[in-house]
C-alpha cells in the first residue's frame, strides 16, 4: 500500500509541492502570524508579554522619527528606480548591439560589484566619501579647486553616497535581466522596421521598450522591495545606525533601533507589519497599472 501510495499519479503532485508548502508555512506564514500577535503586545526580552491593544500603532503614527524613516526610504526607492531601470536598459541594448565588441567582458565588469559583500562595499564607499582631503572623492574634487565636502553629514550629499553605492552594486544585475529580455525579442521585428526606414531611436522606443515590459515590471517590483528594505548599506556607510540628524535612517533601521537597540520587540513587529503593508500596496498598485492582472481578451 505504501508503494502504491507513493507511486500514485494523484499523490505525486502533492509530494513535489510539499517542500515548498512546508517552507512557506514554517518560515513565512508562522512568523507573520507571530508578528501580528506581537504587534498588539509589549514584548521585551526577559519579560512576559503584555497585551496593549492598538497602542503600538497609535505610537507609531505619532512618532516623527518613523515618518522621517519612511520619507528617507521612499526618496531612496524613487531615486534608485530612476537610476537602476533606464540606465541598465540602455546599457543592455548597447551590449546586445551587433557592433559591440567584448560584450562578455562588459557583462563581467558590470556584474562583478554584485559579488562584493555589502559590508565590504559599504566600508569602501565610506572611505571614498570621507570628509578628509585624502579621501578619493574629495581628492578628485580638489583637482578642480573644490574644497573638501562632508558628504556623510548632509542630507543631499549623503543620498549621493547612498545612490552611488546602489548604482555601483546593482547596475550589472539589472543589465543581465534586460539582456535576458532582449534575447526574447525576434530579430525579424528590427529587420522589418529597418526596411520601413525606422531610425535606431524609433526601433528602441517602438519595439524594444514595449517588448521589454515583462522584464521591466519584474525589475521594478524587486527594486521597490529592495529600496524599501534597504538597511545594511546605510549601516555600513555611516558606521552605525545613528547617522547625523538621522539622514540615513530607513524603515528597517528604525525597526532595528526599536527592536534590537531598545529591546521593544512588540513595537518593532508593528513597524515590520506596516513596512510589509506599504510595500505590498505599492507593488500591487504598480502591477495593476502595468496590466498584469488584466484578463487577455
Amino acid at each position: 500500500m505504501v508503494k502504491r501510495f507513493l507511486y500514485s499519479q494523484k499523490v505525486a503532485p502533492y509530494v513535489f509541492v510539499l517542500p515548498f508548502v512546508l517552507v512557506f508555512l514554517i518560515f513565512w506564514l508562522y512568523p507573520l502570524a507571530s508578528s501580528v500577535e506581537m504587534s498588539f503586545q509589549k514584548v521585551m526580552l526577559g519579560q512576559s508579554a503584555q497585551w496593549v491593544g492598538f497602542d503600538n500603532y497609535a505610537k507609531l503614527i505619532d512618532d516623527s522619527m518613523f515618518l522621517k524613516a519612511v520619507m528617507n526610504s521612499v526618496i531612496y526607492t524613487v531615486l534608485t528606480l530612476a537610476i537602476l531601470i533606464p540606465f541598465p536598459m540602455m546599457f543592455a541594448v548597447l551590449i546586445n548591439a551587433k557592433f559591440m565588441w567584448g560584450r562578455e567582458l562588459f557583462k563581467s565588469v558590470f556584474f562583478f560589484p554584485a559579488l562584493t559583500s555589502v559590508v565590504v562595499a559599504g566600508t569602501i564607499f565610506r572611505l571614498m566619501f570621507g570628509e578628509m582631503e585624502g579621501s578619493l572623492i574629495n581628492s578628485l574634487l580638489g583637482l578642480f579647486g573644490v574644497e573638501p565636502i562632508k558628504f556623510l553629514k548632509g542630507h543631499t550629499t549623503g543620498f549621493v553616497a547612498l545612490l552611488s553605492l546602489a548604482a555601483w552594486r546593482w547596475t550589472g544585475v539589472n543589465i543581465l535581466y534586460f539582456l535576458a529580455g532582449l534575447k526574447n525579442i525576434p530579430e525579424d521585428y528590427y529587420e522589418a522596421a529597418s526596411i520601413d526606414g525606422a531610425s535606431t531611436f524609433q526601433k528602441f522606443w517602438t519595439i524594444t521598450v514595449p517588448l521589454l515590459k515583462p522584464t521591466t515590471v519584474y525589475v521594478l517590483t524587486i527594486s521597490i522591495y529592495a529600496g524599501m528594505a534597504m538597511f545594511v548599506e546605510s549601516l555600513m556607510l555611516w558606521n552605525g545606525n545613528n547617522s547625523p540628524q538621522n539622514i540615513g535612517l530607513t524603515i528597517i533601521g528604525y525597526l532595528y533601533r526599536q527592536g534590537i537597540e531598545k529591546n521593544n520587540l512588540g513595537f518593532a513587529a508593528t513597524v515590520g507589519l506596516v513596512l510589509l503593508l506599504v510595500t505590498m500596496i505599492i507593488n500591487l498598485t504598480q502591477l495593476a497599472l502595468s496590466g498584469l492582472f488584466r484578463k487577455e481578451s
